[in-house]
């Protein structure tokens, strides 16, 4: 996201569409790399396939919610909801405390429907193809931290596929708006996807991906959540600086 950020800003993108292209480019570009990523972790057995189970429907309707939601929107709301999910989990993972936690074991009927959607409509405002609110809400229920993180790369692959075609049909009224400045000033643009970052982002990602994996089950669980915070407070902060200077 934030290298996304850099990148069309420096193309003159326009500050209106910027934030909502990147998130569209960005669902867009995990679909290759969270298919990947499943398997390795699924492989471990490190995936949680009953909440895959119970999440798969409410999720994709928050995706759907949240395509539709950024239509409409303006880039400020992509960035306060970036921030507040990252520094939210950043704080839980930084600071973690085994007191911090709102249940034994994630909850039943309902409750959980509603989790699944928050997850699929969060994630499609962030493009992060739902690792952060997942990764939050699994730990506040006592699920150790690499179950969450394999967990997330399955529901990555829920959220990636239908959020990129939902952004290519959010963006094309924008693109209407901006007639002047072919597609954005990226070529090679479906609404609100960058064809060209996703393609570029794609390959590197499919090489990195299994190193992540086997990264992530080579640490501490506490380390792993020192790592992972420390790099949602990093990103997140780069989003502060653009919502307080216009950056």
């Amino acid at each position: 996201m934030p290298v996304f950020y850099e990148c069309f800003r420096i193309a003159g993108v326009p500050l209106e569409v910027r934030m909502p292209l990147c998130v569209g480019t960005s669902l867009a570009g995990i679909i290759p790399t969270s298919i990947r990523s499943f398997r390795a972790h699924y492989k471990r057995g490190a995936v949680d396939m009953a909440i895959l189970r119970v999440w798969w429907l409410p999720i994709l309707i928050g995706v759907i919610a949240g395509s539709v939601v950024a239509r409409f929107a303006s880039e400020r709301l992509f960035k306060i909801v970036f921030v507040a999910v990252a520094w939210s989990a950043a704080i839980r993972l930084i600071f973690a405390r085994e007191t911090w936690k709102l249940g034994d074991d994630l909850p039943k009927g309902l409750l959980m429907r509603v989790y699944g959607f928050c997850v699929g409509i969060l994630s499609t405002l962030m493009g992060i193809g739902g690792g952060l609110f997942s990764n939050l809400l699994m730990t506040f229920y006592s699920r150790p931290i690499h179950q969450a993180v394999a967990t997330s790369s399955a529901l990555a692959v829920l959220i990636s596929i239908p959020g990129a075609l939902g952004y290519i049909y959010a963006g094309w009224p924008a693109a209407a708006n901006y007639p002047s400045v072919a597609a954005l000033q990226i070529p090679f643009t479906l609404g609100y996807v960058s064809l060209i970052g996703a393609v570029l982002v794609m390959p590197m990602s499919l090489v990195t991906a299994p190193l992540g994996v086997r990264a992530a089950h080579a640490m501490s669980k506490r380390r792993l959540e020192v790592a992972f915070g420390c790099y949602l407070l990093i990103v997140g902060s780069r989003f502060v600086l653009s919502l307080v200077g216009g950056l």
